[in-house]
């Protein structure tokens, strides 16, 4: 390993993405440009996008860290993923786009009112800047461990990095970002994975070092019931998620929206192989590791196969992947304060220009708060246990009822508030004092079960009881009503408006092309540096140049 080229790699390439973010500061003049992208981003951007906001080093350390004590249990964890987004966009993604919202938030005011989104708007926020800031953490550790570097400035210092662009440049500097980090990080791991079974001594040998039961589909504590309500959950995360809502809304028709949700779909289906057979190789080259040092199993491949300056590439890509989705992260919720807190409630008559203020200074303002999560988390036992955790208890809770007001005609504000809270309650209960004052806890099965399955059994309870009253519920009749009074007083947008949203555009698809020649030279000179996976690196460095071409064929048809 060699420490000094690594660093080069991370840092040039962080410097690089901080451009990128600084080139769109002058071109997310409005809020809809700014949030939304002016509501016209090309379906495949928001999916890759997508595909990368739901990824993270917690990837490579939570799920890496289950791959490598269980084996392909992992990669079926993560197909719950790809089930959740195929039903997503058949039915979900394009029902939000029809809403004509802006956020989650939006819809939530608009068809439950104003009560109900005040605590949506607290809890989502609470619940997303805690999981988001626990994501930091995992690539902090891999970072500093890798080059040695202490973890706290490390963490400050790579959270620092990540509000900056965000805060500059908006959705579009989040999605360049996105596509960037998808590309490292995909090279990456496929110039990882041939060189980890060369190291291993070819498929044969892996096969027979590790664990007899460790190809099987359900291992250990992950057991069918878990994958049951893992799959609810998912199907909820990702046609529920405010964060993920964005990207339905940020396209151009219903059917982009589907589209963007089957790409995340195809991408979750064959990624997991790729991405989680290095710790699995690594269990049978070191089955020894215990505790948390598991969490480490994909680093260590890393650092016993890649040659200086790859290593850095990886922990590029694992980085980048982590404020992908800590910064879509930050991005809506800042969207949130800024049209739903500040404009709708705080200062409805606010100009454009306070508009833009207040929604980089509040970006700056929960990025802060991620930080200082993120240094909590060693205190918290351990990302895994963080991440499956809050998915249990607040994931239900606070997507389904919302979900279900997508398509309910009957369903009201007060009944989802109620359902919403009442649920919670429930899940703290067993999460936090049966524990303390019983000893009593469940297992990861039965936890996940009750924070997806109690949310349902009381919506279809609810939906049995008024299913007598013919009529639709008041909240409905005055969504509806206020949704003709909106289309009706909606301004058009002025010529210069669109050319304005069409050249953003165009200029984002520039903006990718020349990312991707920039990284495919910067992988093509790594070559140098390396014997054993010269060829591999130069044939990836050639795709990529490639691949460049389709965003810059794109934007001149456009």
């Amino acid at each position: 390993m060699n420490n000094h080229l690594d660093t080069a790699v991370i840092t040039l390439f962080s410097v690089f993405v901080l451009g990128v973010g600084m080139l769109f500061s002058r071109k997310g003049n409005n809020i809809k440009t700014f949030f939304a992208g002016g509501e016209s981003v090309p379906w495949f951007i928001g999916g890759l996008s997508l595909f990368m906001s739901f990824f993270s080093a917690g990837t490579f350390v939570a799920w890496g860290s289950i791959a490598y004590k269980y084996g392909w249990v992992a990669i079926t964890i993560q197909w719950t993923m790809c089930i959740g987004a195929l039903i997503t966009g058949f039915w979900f993604a394009p029902r939000w786009k029809k809403t004509g919202a802006l956020t989650a938030a939006e819809f939530i005011r608009q068809r439950l009112g104003l009560k109900v989104q005040k605590v949506y708007i607290f809890i989502f926020t609470l619940v997303n800047v805690f999981i988001k800031g626990s994501v930091l953490y995992p690539v902090s550790k891999l970072v500093s461990t890798s080059l040695h570097l202490p973890l706290i400035q490390t963490t400050i210092g790579l959270g620092f990095l990540m509000i900056s662009y965000t805060a500059a440049g908006g959705l579009w500097a989040v999605m360049v970002t996105d596509i960037l980090q998808f590309v490292v990080l995909t090279a990456s791991v496929f110039i990882l994975l041939p060189i980890s079974f060369d190291k291993v001594g070819g498929v044969e040998s892996f096969t027979k070092a590790v664990p007899q039961d460790f190809f099987n589909l359900l291992n250990g504590e992950y057991t069918i019931g878990f994958i049951i309500a893992f799959a609810l959950y998912h199907i909820s995360y990702i046609a529920g998620n405010w964060t993920f809502v964005q990207r339905y809304t940020s396209v151009n028709s219903p059917n982009s929206a589907r589209k963007v949700s089957f790409l995340f779909a195809g991408l979750y289906l064959v990624s997991p192989i790729v991405w989680m057979l290095p710790p699995m190789i690594y269990k049978a080259i070191n089955p020894s590791l215990q505790g948390l040092d598991v969490e480490n199993a994909y680093l260590y491949m890393c650092q016993l196969v890649l040659p200086g300056g790859l290593l850095g590439l990886m922990l590029t890509g694992m980085y980048f992947s982590t404020s992908a989705s800590a910064n879509t992260a930050l991005n809506v919720v800042s969207a949130i304060f800024t049209n739903d807190v500040y404009k709708g409630i705080i200062n409805p008559n606010a100009t454009e220009q306070q508009l833009m203020r207040v929604a980089r200074l509040s970006s700056w303002f929960f990025g802060i708060l991620m930080i200082i999560i993120a240094l909590l988390i060693p205190y918290a036992g351990g990302i895994v246990e963080v991440i499956l955790s809050i998915g249990a208890v607040t994931g239900g809770p606070l997507l389904v009822p919302s979900l279900w007001a997508l398509f309910s005609k009957k369903i009201s504000g007060k009944a989802t508030l109620s359902i919403t809270l009442f649920t919670l309650f429930v899940n703290l209960i067993f999460k936090i004092l049966l524990p303390i004052l019983f000893n009593f806890k469940l297992n990861r099965a039965e936890e996940m079960m009750l924070g997806m399955g109690l949310p349902i059994l009381l919506i279809v309870i609810n939906e049995f009881f008024i299913q007598r009253n013919k009529m639709e519920s008041s909240d409905y009749t005055n969504y509806l009503i206020n949704k003709k009074e909106r289309i009706l007083q909606q301004i058009p947008l002025t010529i210069e408006e669109e050319l304005a949203i069409k050249e953003q555009n165009k200029f984002g698809l520039r903006v990718i092309a020349g990312s991707l020649m920039f990284t495919a030279l910067m992988i093509f000179s790594l070559s140098f540096f390396t014997e054993q996976a010269k060829c591999l690196t130069i044939a990836i460095a050639a795709i990529i140049m490639l691949l460049a071409i389709i965003p810059f064929y794109v934007q001149r048809k456009k």
